[in-house]
């Protein structure tokens, strides 16, 4: 009985240490190899359910420390209650994992117990969007292997979180001394390099300039300070050293921790008067209102002209961020400092620049795969995300936040350009690879290369079909 706890716990470390600020992620195809080891020698569901939940408990502990941190800075809440309301957190997404792994022992009875196994992980990793908040998919950790990185165009990340799922289930099988015929699934494996390669290196024919304004999120703004980092942003885009008429579509300002509103005449002067200055467009984050008076984090953009083109207002919300859910505003003010809880916006805009179309992100929305396709399918031809990661500190979040948005660019073979207010700031390419970052914590403005492209990935096209073809998968698996 020690022994399965030993295991299970061994995985979570190993899908601990898969991300930054580790990032050892040729462990990948064997993290859930321990934990199903464990699933195994246990007959009794109820303590395979402990066993993973465990797991998922130490795991989501170790990833997400940093959500801690930011509570106990930002939400007006004492060290003592961040740790109750950490804790709380992973006590509630430890279930996915209980979950997995009380079915997973069983499964592992099937003869088909090794896709069956990966299509139940990948179901239960999905279900993460719907129940609070996402992250990081196991899929992630694949986002610098070129030929498993070749399947995220048609399955999503989800494909990949399969492939790795599939790796554990199947060395589980061979250590476990199960018949030849359980691993012969990943003769399947192979046949990744007879995929369509991931796109090419190619030289962007666009440029931007992206501010990083480096604003300190613990600042009492007052309106001298209001007014004097309007100042400092509009110098940022306009300096000589990036050339006022260089050829740049696009000046972006990130989401930032200053309150910049629609209805404050000063501020939209000065967007529109930079537009102008720099004839191409301007993105920036702002806070704008509801009908009901309610702030939006929004996405604002004014174009050559200094006219407002459109306004995205941001439809994933970060939870303790941007709301509070229920009951937990009785032990929290929230992080944002607004007085209301942020409204939800309720459509995806694609806005034109010259005679292109862009969409645009919001910080937290990168984690929703099925979310950010849908900029693509609307006709975005390149993708912006405006971000504020310093509400992560100096955690390695931010690190992992930066390798979400890399994989939402494989999915959808899109260039992304992503402002934040003081890091990392970044050019990323169709096939997730980082073109040009800057460095953190520094006040700039750099001009960063971009394409705009029509092409449409199969997964752009059709989604989350892949988690649907798990589901009917794992099904079979116990049917058998």
């Amino acid at each position: 009985m020690i022994l399965n706890w030993i295991l299970a716990l061994v995985s979570s470390a190993l899908l601990v240490v898969l991300f930054p600020q580790f990032s050892f992620v040729w462990i990948a195809p064997v993290a859930l190899t321990p934990l199903l080891i464990a699933c195994w020698r246990e007959d009794r569901w109820r303590w395979r359910f402990a066993l993973g939940y465990a797991t998922g408990f130490v795991y989501w502990f170790g990833l997400c420390s940093w959500i801690h941190e930011t509570l106990a800075k930002y939400a007006g809440v004492g060290s003592a209650t961040a740790w109750a309301l950490f804790v709380l957190f992973c006590l509630a997404k430890a279930l996915q994992t209980g979950v997995f792994a009380a079915l997973a022992g069983r499964l592992l009875r099937s003869s088909i117990a090794v896709p069956g196994i990966a299509a139940l992980w990948v179901v239960l990793e999905w279900t993460h969007a719907w129940t609070g908040f996402e992250w990081l998919n196991l899929g992630n950790a694949g986002s610098d292997m070129t030929v498993p990185l070749r399947l995220v165009s048609y399955t999503g990340v989800w494909g990949l979180s399969f492939v790795f799922a599939l790796m554990s289930a199947a060395i589980a099988c061979l250590i476990l001394r199960m018949p030849r015929s359980r691993i012969a699934w990943l003769l399947l494996l192979p046949g990744l390099y007879f995929l369509p390669d991931i796109p090419g290196e190619e030289r962007g024919n666009a440029a931007a300039i992206l501010v990083q304004p480096n604003i300190s999120d613990d600042a009492e703004w007052t309106p001298a300070l209001i007014e004097s980092t309007e100042r400092q942003l509009a110098t940022l885009s306009l300096s000589p050293m990036l050339g006022r008429n260089g050829g740049s579509d696009v000046i972006v300002w990130p989401e930032m921790p200053a309150p910049f509103y629609t209805e404050d005449a000063g501020f939209m002067r000065v967007t529109s008067s930079v537009a102008q200055a720099s004839q191409g467009a301007l993105l920036t984050g702002v806070v704008a209102r509801a009908g009901d008076g309610q702030p939006l984090n929004s996405a604002l953009l004014t174009g050559s002209d200094g006219k407002m083109v459109s306004r995205y207002d941001k439809v994933h919300l970060v939870p303790f961020g941007e709301f509070v859910p229920w009951p937990f505003g009785l032990l929290t003010k929230k992080v944002s400092s607004e007085a209301g809880t942020f409204e939800a916006g309720n459509r995806v805009v694609v806005s034109p620049v010259g005679a292109h179309r862009i969409g645009t992100f919001i910080c937290y929305e990168s984690v929703f795969p099925g979310y950010i396709r849908q900029f693509v399918g609307s006709g975005a031809e390149a993708l912006f995300n405006i971000s504020n990661d310093s509400w992560f500190g100096k955690s390695a979040a931010r690190y992992q936040h930066f390798q979400i948005v890399r994989m939402r660019a494989a999915e959808n073979h899109r260039w992304i350009l992503r402002a934040t207010d003081n890091g990392i700031t970044a050019s990323i390419d169709p096939a997730g690879r980082v073109v040009g970052a800057t460095k953190e914590y520094v006040e700039l403005a750099t001009r960063l290369p971009y394409r705009y492209r029509q092409d449409i990935t199969f997964y752009t096209r059709f989604g989350d079909w892949f988690v649907g073809l798990c589901a009917v998968i794992a099904a079979i698996a116990f049917l058998v």
